[in-house]
């Protein structure tokens, strides 16, 4: 293949880029539309008092900016106040979301702090691709996507959170919609 017409080819992160924005607009719901995801999300019962199901271990509801545990279907802990994406970068909205790493002192690929160090994510939770991850930090102002938690909230996420756990983060208005209609 010549470089001329490889480099026509679109980049893995343009096109990563443009799916998350597709997505970003999708899923301004609780469920892309026919997925198993969706129709699994359907058909559970909710945990009394959240947006989210009795199949999750972890809540997050866009609307309120707050976050739950649950333990067999109950809430463990919660709701706390949880900082979610802002403008540009939103938490993705997902059903079945999967816990897939856990680094107590993990460091930022991506953001940097005031003096221009890759930033602490503390108690980080990973569950999202895109290093998308529940962690400590400021829950008074949007994040880059990642839902940020007061420490003793972080801690609990993490030492309650196994790999494996499913989270959800849903839109508590659009799923009373969904389940109305």
């Amino acid at each position: 293949m010549s470089n001329a017409h490889h480099s026509r080819r679109p980049r893995p992160a343009v096109m990563i880029a443009a799916l998350v924005g597709v997505l970003a607009v999708v899923g301004a719901g609780t469920a892309l539309a026919g997925t198993p995801a969706a129709q699994a999300f359907q058909d559970q019962p909710l945990v009394p008092g959240t947006p989210c199901t009795v199949t999750a271990r972890a809540c997050v509801d866009l609307d309120s900016k707050r976050s739950w545990l649950f333990q067999d279907g109950k809430v463990f802990r919660g709701p706390v106040p949880a900082a979610t994406g802002g403008q540009g970068m939103l938490t993705p909205v997902g059903h079945s979301l999967r816990v897939y790493r856990k680094e107590a002192d993990h460091k930022s690929g991506e953001f940097k702090d005031k003096q221009g160090r890759p930033a602490a994510m503390p108690l980080a939770v990973f569950f999202q691709d895109g290093g998308i991850a529940f962690h400590e930090g400021n829950t008074e102002t949007p994040s880059g996507g990642c839902v940020r938690l007061a420490r003793p909230d972080a801690q609990a996420w993490f030492d309650h959170l196994q790999i494996g756990d499913q989270v959800q983060v849903v839109s508590a208005k659009q799923v009373a919609a969904d389940r109305a209609a």
